[in-house]
């Protein structure tokens, strides 16, 4: 009857993190970019009974979480009409870089598009980080910087070159946007504000800055790619962690009312 008592006090702290999980994608149903987790349950050692017989003997002692994954597939796109708004369509991160930061350190990944160009032509995300491109005229990836005394103007293209345009019309490609693809997305840490951390199980290779070109995939220009979270997924998710929830409360009361009928054998 205790273990009883104890599988239910475990499946209980299971089907609330369950929850909080759930929880927490439905709280960012529409936050650009992000990606929804999931998670899964696995049982806990089992207590051997007998060692005769011709199978094992054995009682189960509750569960626990196994692994709260992110899935990373593809949200649906929102036309904004916003040149600087920028959507990844196939696999792949923006590389953006804390200002402060030097070399390749303070360097993150993010899917949430939404750019926007400072007074000294930086190109940031909404909490002021760098995004990374390659110069047209060659070397390593460096925050992307229109010169507004040249050029009035700029676009991305499909490839991820970004587009000066000077005012007599003249057009030059300053920057191919850099992005990282990494073996395992799964891997990657959150750092929040919509933001990654490579880790060593996301990438042996660490961010390993590349071009659009090479990497399989496009850019749209104008649009912004949305939360991958299905509000009717996640409701049902919900109902099924709520019942399970309950469940598990119930064996608990029912040992409890077991062992008042033991306790009442003494009078």
């Amino acid at each position: 009857m205790l273990r009883s008592m104890y599988a239910g006090v475990s499946g209980m702290k299971g089907f609330q993190t369950k929850l909080d999980v759930i929880g927490n994608n439905i709280s960012n149903v529409n936050t650009i970019g992000y990606k929804k987790s999931t998670i899964n349950f696995q049982d806990l050692l089992s207590q051997n009974m007998s060692g005769g017989g011709a199978n094992p003997m054995q009682v189960g002692l509750g569960s626990s979480t196994g692994a709260i994954n992110v899935n990373h597939n593809a949200g649906s796109s929102m036309t904004t009409g916003v040149g600087t708004d920028l959507a990844m369509m196939g696999d792949g991160f923006f590389i953006v870089q804390d200002p402060e930061a030097a070399g390749q350190d303070g360097q993150y990944l993010t899917r949430a598009g939404n750019f926007t160009v400072t007074e000294d032509g930086r190109l940031v995300t909404s909490q002021g980080y760098n995004v990374l491109g390659f110069p047209a005229a060659g070397g390593a990836a460096a925050p992307i910087t229109i010169d507004q005394g040249t050029y009035n103007s700029f676009s991305v293209n499909r490839t991820g070159e970004v587009i000066g345009k000077e005012p007599n019309g003249d057009e030059t490609v300053l920057f191919n946007l850099a992005i990282s693809n990494p073996e395992n997305p799964t891997g990657l840490n959150k750092f929040g504000g919509s933001l990654y951390e490579m880790t060593g199980l996301a990438s042996a290779d660490g961010i390993n800055p590349q071009t659009v070109a090479g990497a399989n995939t496009s850019i749209a220009s104008g649009m912004l790619e949305m939360s991958n979270v299905d509000l009717t997924e996640e409701f049902t998710e919900m109902i099924i962690a709520q019942r399970g929830f309950q469940a598990n409360s119930r064996t608990i009361t029912t040992s409890d009312e077991i062992l008042q009928e033991v306790v009442n054998l003494k009078r």
